[in-house]
């Protein structure tokens, strides 16, 4: 592992874009100190590193936040060139893991999140939407071993976070993602993923996470 160069990440362990960052560190070989947060509490290292939206992760280095989890993954890649990149060298192909990344958040994320949060119409309508999303993803794995080609990257790391979530959906929220079935493709790629060490290490245990979103759905409904 590289030095440790004084890196912390304000942290959440069950947070998957929290795992998006430590992952990132783990595949360049950084040495880091996660420092747990615990909500709704915040702490007062918490609001004085990102005072905007007081949430995690946030990456600190030599003393200097970094906040949102693709802006960390970028500033990872450009701040050690050393190991190995996380987004391509041609400008073309990286704008395409750009707008991956982006996907992920807005179309696979969101959706996924509404079906622990609501109930009804919102509910029903959150998982037509995932499913319809996750088909566009599975077309861009077409041929290829990871979302970038033939290297584990940005949009890899982006998104093997949330599809670990994937089993709270029919557990906790009542809703199986048929992905065998239907995305074969992308099953297969969450397989290749949990062999790497990087990834291995950082997703939660299965019981943990399961724990973790019952709290969380009970919570939601009760409000």
């Amino acid at each position: 592992m590289a030095s440790q160069d004084d890196v912390k990440v304000l942290s959440l362990w069950s947070s998957p874009f929290v795992m998006r960052v430590l992952i990132g560190l783990e595949e360049k070989g950084i040495n880091y100190e996660t420092v747990p947060q615990t909500f709704p509490d915040k702490s007062p290292l918490l609001l004085e590193m990102n005072p905007v939206y007081k949430k995690v992760p946030v990456l600190v280095h030599k003393g200097k936040p970094v906040v949102e989890s693709l802006i960390a993954l970028e500033y990872i890649d450009e701040e050690w060139t050393s190991g190995p990149a996380l987004l391509p060298a041609d400008p073309y192909e990286r704008a395409i893991a750009r707008f991956w990344a982006d996907y992920v958040d807005k179309k696979i994320y969101e959706p996924a999140t509404h079906i622990f949060r609501y109930t009804g119409e919102k509910y029903e309508a959150a998982k037509l939407e995932l499913i319809e999303n996750l088909v566009l993803l599975e077309e861009t794995l077409k041929g290829k071993d990871y979302f970038g080609g033939d290297k584990f990257g940005l949009v890899d790391i982006m998104l093997a976070p949330q599809i670990s979530w994937f089993p709270m959906c029919e557990i906790v929220g009542g809703f199986k993602i048929p992905m065998e079935e239907k995305f074969p493709l992308i099953a297969a790629w969450m397989r290749k993923c949990k062999e790497r060490e990087s990834v291995k290490k950082i997703l939660p245990q299965y019981e943990d996470l399961l724990q973790y979103a019952t709290m969380v759905r009970k919570r939601v409904l009760s409000s």
